[in-house]
């Protein structure tokens, strides 16, 4: 167990219950009567070209965008970690990561979150010092300190260089395995659903219109037969032809 564990305590069952959502803009419908469920532990990938309601989702699920119909039930203060880290220039580390919380307990959460993240002996430092990928841990540590039942995470690794990328995929698995969280992770890479998801949903037109389990072997090893016959499937869903050379 964590120390963030100790600290703020777990809970279990579902981390968010989501029946007949919908969503409009005026005469235009995004989201159309959308039923979710993600367990907590679990880790559900969202796949769809742009405009067919992914960020949508995301921020009703936030609480940062109405809904027209629907409930949303079981995310109860869910963390978001966005495309851009979103730090506050003028705070130092830890105080962006206990932004929020009494200072008594947030300085101790915050070490721990950053500990957690590997840069534990950085909590006085601020974040113009940070490079993208440092940025982007802090903004982890950030999302987790409160232990959500429900996590968020849009386009967290889009800006980031390729090296940087796969390091933050193996970090987030190691968080998520001590944290378990529900995750929602809305992405437009393929591959990066198919390494961390235990599940991938893609959407189309405000609605669910595919649903692919992982197989473990596929997520732990991109270039298994499984993740190659899944990643197909996945671009045919999307509308997309597999790479010639994966094919051959």
């Amino acid at each position: 167990m964590s120390e963030i564990d100790k600290l703020n305590g777990e809970a279990e069952g579902l981390a968010v219950d989501v029946r007949g959502l919908q969503r409009r803009y005026g005469e235009r419908t995004v989201i159309k009567g959308l039923n979710l469920q993600i367990a907590r532990g679990e880790f559900v990938a969202l796949l769809g070209e742009s405009g067919c309601g992914k960020t949508t989702l995301l921020r009703a699920l936030a609480g940062l965008d109405a809904i027209d119909s629907g409930r949303i039930e079981g995310a109860r203060q869910p963390a978001v970690v966005f495309q851009e880290h979103r730090l506050i220039p003028w705070d130092n580390l830890w105080r962006n990561v206990a932004l929020g919380l009494d200072d008594k307990i947030g300085r101790a959460l915050a070490q721990a979150a950053l500990a957690e993240v590997g840069l534990g002996d950085r909590v006085d430092d601020w974040p113009r010092n940070l490079s993208g990928g440092q940025a982007q841990r802090v903004a982890l540590a950030r999302a987790l300190v409160r232990e959500p039942r429900l996590l968020l995470l849009d386009e967290p690794f889009a800006a980031l260089d390729a090296l940087t990328r796969i390091r933050m995929h193996t970090l987030v698995r190691q968080l998520l395995a001590r944290h378990r969280p529900g995750v929602l992770l809305v992405t437009h890479d393929v591959d990066e659903a198919i390494v961390l998801a235990d599940r991938i949903l893609v959407m189309r037109d405000g609605a669910i219109a595919g649903q692919y389990d992982v197989p473990h072997a596929a997520g732990s090893n991109r270039l298994h037969p499984a993740a190659q016959a899944l990643r197909e499937q996945l671009l045919a869903q999307l509308g997309v032809a597999p790479s010639p050379a994966l094919a051959a």
